[in-house]
Order: C-alpha cells, then structure tokens, then sequence
C-alpha cells in the first residue's frame, strides 16, 4: 500500500464484501467440525451425508461448512445448526444416519432433534 488512494479501494472492497455477507442472514447454516478430533471420530461421513441429502433435496437456502476444534472433542462428530432467528443447535456423536434425521426433521421440518443435542448425550 503506497497511497490514500489504495488504501481507499481496499476499503471499499471490504465493505462490498461485507455487505454481501447480509444476505446470508436468511441462510440456514450447518458448521460441522473437522478437526483431527472430530475427523478422527467419523466427521468426513457426517459432512458428507448432510451435503449430499442437502443437495437432493434443493436446500438452496443451507450452507454447509467447516470448522476446526469447537472445543469438545470428546462429544465429537459435533455439527452446529444455526436457523436465522433462532438459537444455535449443537448435535453432538453424530452419525450419517442421525446426519440425515437433522436434515429431514430440523432443517426441513424445523424439528430439533433434541435427543442429539449436547446435554443428551448424557441421559
């Protein structure tokens, strides 16, 4: 950076980028941790069942993504569904198959499947 004027267009830049991230407030978003714990776990085959059942099923409005260590490894495979105006969800030991039940009963049915959240895990 050697000018005002550079440091102007980077300015610039960033905020469009910022102001496109708004339009993810509508966005279901699905986090599933990918940490060498959670990998280590069975993590690949969970985030693989929920990006493949999402996308059979049109879900334009999820996004999928990745995270390293949330911070629990010994509840891993963990997966975190946030629904725009509501409280974030934290399945924790999740399989492929408890992968697909979230899709269908939570993200599509707004359902949680609270037998899988953190806290449950205990019971």
């Amino acid at each position: 950076m050697k000018s005002l004027a550079e440091l102007e267009a980077i300015r610039n830049k960033m905020q469009n980028q910022v102001g496109m991230r708004k339009d993810d407030d509508a966005m279901t978003r699905v986090v599933v941790g990918m940490a060498t714990c959670g990998i280590a776990a069975g993590a690949r085959p969970v985030l693989t069942a929920l990006v493949e059942e999402i996308g059979k099923r049109n879900l334009a409005h999820v996004s999928v993504t990745q995270t390293g260590c949330i911070g629990m490894c010994k509840l891993e495979p963990i997966v975190e569904v946030t629904v725009p105006g509501q409280e974030k969800v934290t399945y924790v030991k999740m399989t492929a198959e408890k992968a697909l039940k979230v899709v269908s009963e939570h993200i599509v049915n707004g359902r949680v499947c609270a037998e899988y959240t953190v806290g449950a895990e205990q019971e």
